[in-house]
């Protein structure tokens, strides 16, 4: 049973109950599934529509406006429990996101300038495409501070959707979308700094600073101990939060800030499991020194990453669609957002916008011997990439709630996401699924023909 089985018998899912065989284990390999988190947000998302447009509905906002208040250290909090969610819970997610980002610019395609060229292209013509949409329907106005909602994509989930595809998509148009996801995130947490911030206060932003400076010295005089950066972390939130920067920057500093290269190579790990190993009387203390220099193999940021991405994709992110999806869909608001320009910005700019501005991008980047788009990526699988990339749920959601105050317009733009959305990843499936047809369909052609059974003989 220990071969079959890599859990230890000591733990829950390692047992062979009933339980266990039926609903522990299946669970957790639905949860190991890519698309897991994406599921588990539409859930979410599906269950705040209903919850809005229920006999219900009251409870819905009346929940999400409960007060939540505390005191800690002088200092006091007191806001709503969909502001705890978006400054709080959210601030984590960003913290892996600046884990993810780190990893990559350290170890990961990004830090090769020829694998970064075409995502960081293509992240472009996804910001310029999308923006150059909705501005075009709200030239004028007070609502031109939304051109960010369809910027902000979630390639995450649009990675979620290429996973049901299966092998009918290469491996290498998903490694391309992981690559533009880690782009489209700094895109994103960049715009957010610097357009989504307002009446920012100068000694919380040295405060702030000073923090930042601090955990740089930590690092530099090899201080490990895990709560003395959990404090600093808390005291950077409040720092950030105070200043009047959105909280996801401190997250995404955290994480720029946290190593992603190890502090033993292998073979130290090594030598130290063997030197565990040859001791005749093994203490408490030798199992905890060992642990650390094996454990240290490993950077700090991996282990995090690892810890911290279930909690972010299971929990925070569901949490955050049902706080933020749940618009109320009655006659008056679906005409409403039929005739909204902030609606029909955000939906076309998701879908139509991101699809043109990726492909006349990248195609233009090619043309001019800028990068190189592989085959595997050429032609309608561009296109539909392209579409797939338009997904925008979580961070979209996220800055329609920075960039307008009024509920009504809210939900306009919320609709719009969601229409948009929906657009893009049924037209960008469609077109990837055609591509696919096409390529087997051309490959059967080029195939010479099977000899005839006279010929064999």
């Amino acid at each position: 049973m220990a071969d079959r089985n890599p859990l230890s018998d000591l733990t829950f899912l390692g047992r062979n109950s009933r339980l266990v065989r039926y609903f522990g284990r299946p669970l957790q390999q639905f949860l190991a599934v890519e698309a897991a988190g994406g599921v588990l947000m539409l859930a979410a998302a599906a269950a705040a529509l209903v919850w809005a447009n229920s006999p219900w509905q009251d409870t819905y906002r009346e929940f999400w406006a409960s007060e939540v208040s505390f005191t800690a250290a002088g200092y006091h909090f007191d806001e709503d429990l969909r502001s705890v969610v978006k400054d709080g819970l959210m601030a984590l997610f960003f913290f892996v996101v600046g884990l993810e980002i780190k990893r990559e610019l350290v170890t990961g395609q990004l830090r090769d300038l020829r694998f970064a060229a075409l995502p960081a292209v293509a992240a472009v013509g996804g910001m310029a495409g999308p923006a150059a949409v909705y501005l075009a329907l709200n030239a004028s106005g007070s609502h031109q501070e939304g051109w960010g909602i369809p910027v902000a994509t979630d390639i995450a989930f649009a990675i979620g959707v290429l996973s049901l595809l299966g092998d009918r998509v290469p491996r290498q148009m998903k490694v391309f979308l992981l690559s533009l996801a880690i782009v489209d995130d700094i895109a994103a947490v960049v715009m957010i700094a610097v357009f989504y911030t307002k009446g920012i206060s100068g000694g919380w932003l040295l405060v702030a600073g000073a923090i930042v400076a601090a955990i740089l010295l930590l690092r530099r005089l090899h201080v490990w101990s895990l709560p003395v950066y959990i404090g600093a972390g808390a005291a950077l939130w409040v720092a950030v939060l105070e200043s009047g920067i959105h909280t996801s920057i401190a997250g995404v500093a955290l994480g720029l800030l946290t190593p992603a290269t190890p502090l033993q190579s292998k073979q130290q790990a090594r030598q130290w499991a063997k030197w565990l190993h040859d001791r005749k009387d093994v203490r408490v203390s030798d199992l905890r020194r060992a642990s650390f220099h094996i454990r240290e193999s490993l950077p700090v940021g991996q282990r995090i990453e690892e810890r911290l991405h279930p909690i972010t994709s299971y929990f925070v992110i569901p949490v955050f669609a049902l706080s933020a999806s749940g618009v109320e869909l009655s006659r008056q608001t679906l005409a409403d957002a039929a005739t909204s320009t902030v609606t029909l910005g955000v939906a076309i700019g998701l879908a139509a916008g991101n699809t043109a501005g990726i492909t006349l991008f990248c195609w233009a980047a090619d043309r001019i011997g800028l990068v190189r788009i592989p085959k595997a990526l050429a032609g309608m699988r561009l296109v539909g990439l392209a579409m797939v990339a338009g997904i925008g749920f979580t961070v979209s959601l996220f800055v329609s709630a920075l960039a307008f105050e009024d509920p009504l317009v809210q939900d306009q733009a919320k609709i719009g996401i969601l229409a948009g959305s929906l657009a893009a990843a049924l037209g960008g499936v469609a077109i990837l699924l055609l591509a696919s047809l096409r390529g087997r369909a051309v490959g059967r052609a080029r195939r010479p023909p099977a000899p005839a059974a006279e010929d064999r003989h």
